[in-house]
């Protein structure tokens, strides 16, 4: 019978997953993070410090990762936020008020948030709220024009249009299409946004 003889328990060993299992860098890992998410798509300083925050990444480290990806343009809020203004308001249709929500709940700081914001002017969103009310009054075509203005005027009141805008809106195509002494008109009840 042979004997092995015992390491010292401080010892690591040499092989195996314990031997390679050394306490990562927090620099690394916070770059790693910060990559890995801008791989995917653009994000805000705010959400990048969020996801290393949720990894234990000392916040002095992950400032100082996230000043090194800012000096050489790959955090950028302005844009960041200039984009999502764009993006949101040409493909989902979403208001000035809504960009402005989801532009603070990314992080993005209030004059930045404004300076992005006035891409978007009331001719622009008026002219997007004309879209979809169209959009949605064709989608409806066939139902009784109460139900299509309420259906109407509920789905602009989730993407944050102003009650007066749609309900005048709603009125004046309804009116295009025929339904104006008959038709809908927007009683207290809807425009203070009631269903």
């Amino acid at each position: 019978m042979t004997h092995r003889r015992r390491r010292p328990a401080d010892e690591p060993p040499p092989t195996g997953a314990a031997a390679l299992d050394a306490e990562p860098d927090q620099e690394q890992v916070a770059r790693a993070i910060a990559l890995r998410l801008l791989t995917g798509a653009p994000r805000s300083r705010a959400q990048l410090e969020e996801a290393m925050a949720r990894r234990d990444v000392p916040e002095g480290v992950a400032s100082a990762v996230l000043d090194r990806f800012t000096e050489v343009g790959l955090v950028d809020d302005a844009e960041y936020a200039r984009m999502l203004v764009r993006t949101r308001h040409a493909e989902r249709g979403l208001s000035r008020r809504a960009l402005a929500v989801e532009l603070r709940r990314k992080g993005i700081g209030d004059d930045l948030a404004a300076e992005a914001l006035d891409e978007v002017d009331e001719d622009d969103e008026e002219a997007t709220a004309r879209r979809l009310v169209r959009r949605k009054l064709m989608a409806t075509a066939g139902l009784d024009a109460q139900v299509q203005a309420r259906r109407t005027y509920a789905a602009l009141g989730r993407k944050g249009y102003p009650p007066g805008l749609v309900a005048r809106l709603i009125r004046e195509e309804l009116a295009t299409a025929g339904f104006a002494a008959t038709g809908w008109d927007a009683g207290e009840d809807e425009v203070s946004g009631g269903r």
